[in-house]
């Protein structure tokens, strides 16, 4: 049994809706005063020729009000279906017919159980041998966040990833590769079982109440194929949420770039960095999705999720023995899911261009209340505690964005897609491209209000370990341990 303790955390920091939502209606004012409003300003590098653009993008001054587009905050696609289960589920909402039957292709594709080889359902296996999900909705639950397992319970919405850092890069186990898989195909052993445990402490508010706080203990049992390697680090990651990913990928590289300050020239503090994906022909691509945004495209991401996650090969990453190493020779030689006259890999590229689009389109909710009084109250305390600073509210999409329903669209994701040093609490030990094990990247807020709608399971930060979002914003440190103590300085 390997005992490993984790204080670890994707902080999804200062929640905006947890503001909103916790601080307005519950009615909590400042201990404090403080009249700073928190903005940041537009860099100047941003629509630089577009005055009107610069204008919109501009961080609100006054909380009287609803800005203006506010409620689209995925722009002229936003979902204004009715909130319930399948409130992540829907298409954007200017994709014309053509489109939209490709999005429903996308759709079957993304709830698909894939099976082992060999088999009947042609293009629908390959799996594994070694895997944690059999199908992307298993992760990505009705298209949200994933849930923290409890105990023993077994869940593909939270996974293992393995790392060590050997001469200053950081790669997988040599035995159990990149994630630890916990489930097998038939004649093939998982590679373990991972039992949590919780280790409770609590923190004080200004009105002297107490907040328990939860940090994870994982308990790596039966390994199947000898021991970790003694360097290899456990970091877990539960699944984020689908919807308005295709609109990230849409905001031009310079103008996420444009918010970074790697040795805070500006000295306020937050010292937002980049990471970076270098592809397999050298090139070097800004990085933007994933808990440590070490992944640059959709595609890149998706590929990865298919490969790591279920064993199966696609176009750009083609072993269809998936995550399994050289030195698990019982998935060398297996029944693979390779058909060549759909093409040389297990997912073709057919199949991945519907994923794709599927994953491209989802659209985000609209914003609901965005004229409520209490709304708008919290939304002041967001920007008064600085939780902009990281949490950049607005950005407009590339007019030369790839795919048409993305292009000049003002979006409110709340990121600035960018790392930030969440402190020591919540450093899994473990870093990823450039990213150190105390960084992560600002987690987007948008539909964030609705994510225990879609999942009551839902959990929040990159492990799972607040059950809340008041939690998530408890355990941020580092950069933005200025603005947790912000809202600890809130009373009743």
């Amino acid at each position: 049994m390997i005992r490993i303790n984790r204080v670890s955390s994707l902080a999804i920091r200062c929640a905006a809706v947890f503001i909103i939502a916790l601080v307005a209606l519950a009615g909590w004012v400042y201990a404090a005063s403080d009249d700073s409003a928190g903005a940041v300003p537009v860099p100047d590098s941003i629509w630089a020729n577009e005055p009107g653009v610069r204008r919109v993008l501009a961080p609100a001054t006054s909380f009287t009000r609803a800005e203006k587009y506010e409620l689209m905050q995925g722009g002229a696609g936003s979902s204004k279906n009715a909130v319930d289960q399948n409130s992540f589920s829907h298409e954007t909402q200017t994709l014309d017919f053509e489109s939209l039957q490709r999005f429903k292709i996308g759709n079957a594709l993304f709830n698909k159980f894939w099976v082992s080889s060999p088999s009947s359902t042609l293009a629908s296996d390959g799996l594994g041998p070694l895997f944690s999900a059999r199908a992307c909705q298993s992760c990505h639950i009705k298209d949200g966040r994933g849930q923290r397992p409890v105990g023993t319970e077994k869940t593909a919405s939270l996974v293992i990833q393995l790392k060590r850092l050997v001469d200053g890069e950081w790669v997988g186990d040599p035995v159990y590769g990149s994630q630890l898989q916990t489930s097998a195909v038939p004649g093939v052993a998982a590679e373990a079982l991972v039992r949590i445990e919780n280790r409770s402490h609590q923190i004080k508010f200004a009105n002297s109440t107490l907040y328990k706080l939860h940090a994870p203990e994982y308990i790596v049992e039966d390994l199947a194929y000898g021991e970790l390697h003694e360097d290899t680090v456990l970091s877990p990651r539960i699944a984020p949420a689908m919807p308005g990913l295709g609109l990230i990928e849409a905001i031009a590289a310079e103008d996420i770039l444009a918010y970074a300050d790697p040795q805070d020239a500006d000295n306020n503090g937050i010292s937002g960095r980049a990471n970076w994906q270098v592809l397999s022909n050298g090139e070097k691509r800004l990085g933007r999705f994933g808990h440590k945004a070490a992944m640059s495209s959709l595609d890149q991401q998706n590929s990865n999720a298919f490969l790591i996650d279920m064993g199966l090969s696609t176009d750009s990453l083609g072993n269809p023995d998936g995550d399994c190493t050289e030195k698990q020779l019982v998935c060398k030689g297996l029944p693979n899911g390779v058909q060549p006259h759909l093409g040389e890999s297990e997912v073709p590229g057919n199949i991945m261009r519907w994923l794709n689009f599927y994953t491209s389109h989802l659209a985000v909710p609209v914003r609901r209340d965005v004229s409520d009084p209490a709304v708008l109250a919290g939304k002041e305390l967001f920007y008064r505690s600085g939780c902009i600073s990281c949490h950049v509210p607005k950005h407009v999409t590339d007019k030369e964005a790839l795919l048409t329903a993305h292009r000049f669209q003002l979006i409110w994701p709340y990121s600035d897609f960018l790392l930030h040093d969440m402190g020591e609490a919540l450093s899994d030990g473990a870093g990823e491209g450039a990213a150190a094990p105390r960084e992560w990247r600002t987690a987007p807020l948008w539909g964030i209000g609705l994510a225990k709608t879609v999942n009551p399971g839902t959990s929040f930060l990159h492990d799972g370990r607040a059950n809340s979002l008041l939690e998530a914003v408890l355990w941020h440190g580092g950069e933005a341990a200025p603005s947790r103590d912000k809202v600890l300085a809130m009373k009743d």
